[in-house]
């Protein structure tokens, strides 16, 4: 394959060899699993085709995160499409909690008195106890999930989970993704039992998975990365029109290819807000909209949350931050008041500062996020003596706290924690210093070679974008950019080197100014048209005296 000199570098070192490597420069629909062949999808089919053919209600139970929200726009499009009387219910992440809850499930009855068959997405696997009230009360329960199984399996009518048994390269599907394959199996059955002979539905739906499986931080390879790069290349022609109003309106400018960062850091973290500030149920909405005015006026209104969801943080993060020191095993705080919807990114915020596995709890409902080398749902599980209930995977996770329990928790979690580092040490250290996957020269930084990485896009979680580096470079002009003088723009004493950009390290600038020396640099590449010719130009990652001297850790 004619592949650029540094782009079969960076393959090699990512260990795609040459046997793999066709399958993973091209990620096409060709390449998909059967859908009918992940485990547990055709008892499912088997379980929810009469119910559509009998017309008997359908309620699909989801999560208020994007992942949940998408995976429940999925199979409610799907079921609808087929005939199906079919609803979606998310549950009120301040009332009633994540998943199949007693408050939720009374509430879910009285809206729909007459349900026959619940099909849950992206949550169930760990509710054993709910599922089988469901079927005392005589109704029938799907369970399709992709978080960790706890010691007890629900008893339910049928069950998919990739992580209780998966076809090879599904075994990281996040929940969207597990419903998009169930989805996809329905209406093969369906077709086949002459229930639907109407015309094809997938492309919005391929979108959502995308989506949401950037969203959820699955890691992009195999299945996950032929969702995702389908999901980007047919957006702009089968995303729904929500979605795309949303990414006008967060972007402000009309995208003729978004990517996976538009979907990482532009359109999941404002549906998210939604289920954070008020309601998933808007971003549900929006994404269920069909008329495009109703929608853009939608995206506006998520805007607003995601604006109002950034203050939140801030504030909870210098709040956080001041009950934590450096140096523990973990990181666990604690308020009595506030939004417990934004307990998951500040713990987030914090992990990245402190590379310690942290737990955030607003009253008694919280959040964890864990770096590298750790499992977030393993530590919880040690410290289930003080929880009531809890659920995730290695990456992050949810609890709920038993009465009086903070401090216990706070011990079992820490301790757990201490056990993993012990146990990862090389990888959790590791995971701390961030190293180039090449050093180049500057005769390197080109337009040709950032077109050529596009072979190895999308980018994400599990192949993340190269990061390269120069050594002993050093800076021509340093001045603030943004608002109060936020970020940072940089040109070098060397003018082939294209000008860089460094996020959130404005205040750096002087430094710089104040020392003239060599310095090493970090950076990712990125191209802008900002002055009407199209040119690369740095993300700068970090940036060190020498080898091994970090300026300032990136923030």
């Amino acid at each position: 394959m004619d592949l650029h000199p540094i782009v079969e570098r960076l393959l090699e070192l990512r260990g795609i060899g040459e046997d793999a490597r066709e399958a993973f420069l091209d990620p096409s629909l060709r390449r998909l699993a059967r859908c009918d062949e992940l485990p547990g999808v055709r008892e499912a089919v088997g379980v929810i085709l009469p119910f559509v053919r009998d017309g008997r209600e359908i309620v699909v139970f989801g999560d208020y995160d994007c992942d949940g929200v998408c995976a429940s726009a999925i199979l409610v499009t799907t079921l609808r499409r087929l005939g199906a009387k079919a609803d979606a219910f998310i549950p009120d992440r301040f009332k009633e909690g994540y998943g199949l809850t007693a408050a939720s499930i009374e509430r879910l009855f009285r809206e729909h008195p007459s349900v026959g068959l619940i099909v849950t997405v992206d949550n169930g696997i760990s509710a054993a106890r709910e599922v089988a009230e469901l079927k005392a009360r005589g109704v029938s329960v799907v369970v399709t999930d992709h978080h960790l199984p706890g010691p007890d399996l629900p008893v339910a009518d049928a069950l998919v989970n990739p992580r209780v048994a998966a076809l090879p390269g599904c075994e990281e599907l996040c929940g969207a993704g597990v419903a998009f394959y169930l989805a996809g199996a329905l209406v093969q059955a369906a077709m086949s039992a002459g229930i639907y002979s109407g015309g094809k539905f997938g492309g919005p739906l391929l979108v959502l998975a995308g989506l949401a499986t950037v969203a959820d931080l699955m890691p992009l390879r195999e299945q996950n990365r032929i969702l995702v790069a389908q999901s980007l290349a047919c957006f702009n022609r089968c995303a729904p029109v929500g979605l795309r109003e949303l990414l006008l309106s967060a972007a402000r400018v009309a995208s003729s290819a978004p990517t996976s960062r538009d979907y990482g850091f532009l359109l999941s973290p404002r549906i998210n807000a939604t289920g954070r500030m008020e309601s998933a149920v808007i971003a549900y909405n929006l994404i269920m909209e069909e008329d495009r005015e109703v929608a853009r006026n939608l995206a506006v209104r998520v805007n607003g949350l995601n604006s109002l969801r950034q203050t939140e943080e801030r504030e909870m993060v210098v709040a956080v931050q001041a009950q934590v020191a450096p140096g523990r095993a973990a990181a666990v705080a604690r308020r009595e008041e506030g939004n417990s919807g934004v307990a998951g990114i500040v713990a987030a915020r914090v992990m990245e500062r402190l590379r310690v596995p942290v737990a955030v709890a607003v009253g008694d409902n919280g959040s964890v996020r864990a770096p590298a080398g750790y499992n977030a749902h393993d530590a919880l599980a040690a410290s289930s003596a003080a929880l009531e209930r809890f659920g995730g995977h290695a990456a992050a996770g949810g609890f709920t706290l038993k009465d009086g329990m903070f401090e216990e928790f706070k011990r079992l979690f820490t301790d757990a924690c201490a056990a993993q580092y012990a146990a990862n040490k090389e990888e959790v250290e590791r995971g701390k210093v961030l190293e180039p996957d090449l050093w180049l020269e500057p005769q390197d930084l080109t337009l040709e070679l950032f077109d050529a990485m596009q072979v190895m896009a999308p980018f994400g979680e599990g192949n993340e974008e190269p990061v390269f580096g120069l050594r002993a470079v050093r800076f021509g002009d340093a001045k603030p950019i943004g608002a109060e003088g936020k970020h940072a723009v940089f040109s070098f004493v060397n003018r082939s080197i294209p000008r860089a950009v460094w996020w959130n390290h404005g205040i750096d600038v002087e430094v710089i100014r104040a020392h003239d020396v060599p310095r090493d640099v970090l950076f990712t590449l990125l191209v802008s048209d900002y002055g009407g010719d199209r040119h690369l130009e740095l993300c700068l990652l970090d940036v060190r005296h020498g080898r091994s001297d970090t300026l300032t850790s990136p923030q």
